[in-house]
Protein backbone atom coordinates (compact mmCIF):
# COMPACT_ATOMS: atom_id res chain seq x y z
CA UNK A 1 0.00 0.00 0.00
CA UNK A 2 2.53 2.20 0.59
CA UNK A 3 4.95 2.11 -1.89
CA UNK A 4 1.90 2.26 -4.32
CA UNK A 5 0.98 5.49 -2.88
CA UNK A 6 4.72 6.48 -3.42
CA UNK A 7 5.76 6.58 0.10
CA UNK A 8 9.86 6.19 -0.32
CA UNK A 9 10.73 5.82 3.66
CA UNK A 10 9.24 4.03 6.37
CA UNK A 11 10.62 4.71 9.96
CA UNK A 12 9.47 1.84 12.55
CA UNK A 13 9.78 2.24 15.82
CA UNK A 14 9.31 0.06 18.53
CA UNK A 15 9.56 1.25 22.22
CA UNK A 16 9.82 -1.76 24.21
CA UNK A 17 13.01 -2.60 22.29
CA UNK A 18 14.10 0.97 22.11
CA UNK A 19 14.80 0.35 18.01
CA UNK A 20 14.19 2.46 15.23
CA UNK A 21 14.14 1.11 11.94
CA UNK A 22 13.88 2.82 8.84
CA UNK A 23 13.21 1.19 5.59
CA UNK A 24 13.62 2.56 1.92
CA UNK A 25 11.42 1.76 -0.87
CA UNK A 26 13.94 0.48 -4.03
CA UNK A 27 13.57 0.50 -7.68
CA UNK A 28 11.89 -3.25 -8.62
CA UNK A 29 13.06 -4.59 -5.11
CA UNK A 30 10.69 -3.33 -2.71
CA UNK A 31 11.33 -2.34 0.65
CA UNK A 32 15.02 -2.70 2.27
CA UNK A 33 16.28 -1.93 5.47
CA UNK A 34 18.83 1.56 5.29
CA UNK A 35 19.34 1.30 9.15
CA UNK A 36 18.60 0.56 12.55
CA UNK A 37 19.38 2.71 15.45
CA UNK A 38 19.01 1.57 19.21
CA UNK A 39 19.09 2.93 22.85
CA UNK A 40 20.20 6.88 23.12
CA UNK A 41 21.10 6.98 19.31
CA UNK A 42 21.43 10.18 18.00
CA UNK A 43 19.36 10.07 14.04
CA UNK A 44 20.15 11.89 11.01
CA UNK A 45 18.40 9.89 7.98
CA UNK A 46 16.92 10.39 5.19
CA UNK A 47 14.15 12.32 4.74
CA UNK A 48 14.81 14.43 7.38
CA UNK A 49 18.29 14.29 8.01
CA UNK A 50 18.60 18.10 7.80
CA UNK A 51 17.74 17.74 11.64
CA UNK A 52 19.02 15.35 14.41
CA UNK A 53 16.82 13.00 16.70
CA UNK A 54 17.69 12.50 19.79
CA UNK A 55 15.63 8.45 20.36
CA UNK A 56 16.68 9.02 24.34
CA UNK A 57 13.66 11.67 24.21
CA UNK A 58 11.42 9.01 22.88
CA UNK A 59 11.90 6.64 25.37
CA UNK A 60 11.57 9.02 28.17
Amino acid sequence: MYAREGVRWVWLLDPDARVLEIYSLTEGRGWRISAIYRDNALVRAEPFDAIELDLAVLWT
